[in-house]
């Protein structure tokens, strides 16, 4: 799985690139679809990711409060901050936690780590989506979202 959370980082990385050309109005504009805004889509998945991986380590889930004061290179070293947390949690992965079972503080259901993992990935690729169409209606070619080619090897 972690092959897939560097696949969703790469793309996330050149949509963060993409999106550098864009003024700050844009990135802010209330949009149709998603969360609202480019801005908002981006602090929402990383929200999401950290959020989850927090909940599977039993440690306190931060609740960050966005604003359209925010910039994309803030949340770029946002970003790249949960990552680096994120990236740990993932080397220490094994095969016995995939069916760990999780309460999140925020659910009333329970789900096991693994089910938690694949929701992450899969949340994110929604939401590239989603800035696919938005950057189409700002006439921006979209990043690819091809994993082959990328090079992502098995051996992370």
């Amino acid at each position: 799985m972690k092959q897939l959370f560097v696949y969703n980082w790469e793309v996330r990385d050149e949509w963060f690139e993409l999106c550098r050309q864009l003024p700050h109005r844009e990135l802010t504009k209330e949009r149709t679809g998603g969360v609202g805004s480019i801005l908002k889509t981006f602090f929402h998945i990383m929200d999401v990711e950290y959020s989850w991986i927090k909940a599977l380590q039993e440690e306190p889930v931060p609740d960050p409060d966005y604003s359209d004061d925010l910039d994309l290179e803030f949340i770029r070293q946002l970003s790249n901050q949960y990552r680096g947390e994120i990236k740990d949690f993932l080397d220490h992965w094994t095969a016995d936690l995939e069916e760990r079972q999780i309460l999140a503080p925020w659910s009333k259901h329970t789900y096991t780590h693994g089910e938690i993992l694949r929701h992450v990935i899969a949340h994110e690729i929604h939401h590239m989506g989603q800035l696919s169409v938005w950057s189409r209606e700002l006439g921006l070619q979209p990043v690819s979202a091809n994993f082959i080619g990328r090079g992502i090897k098995n051996d992370l």
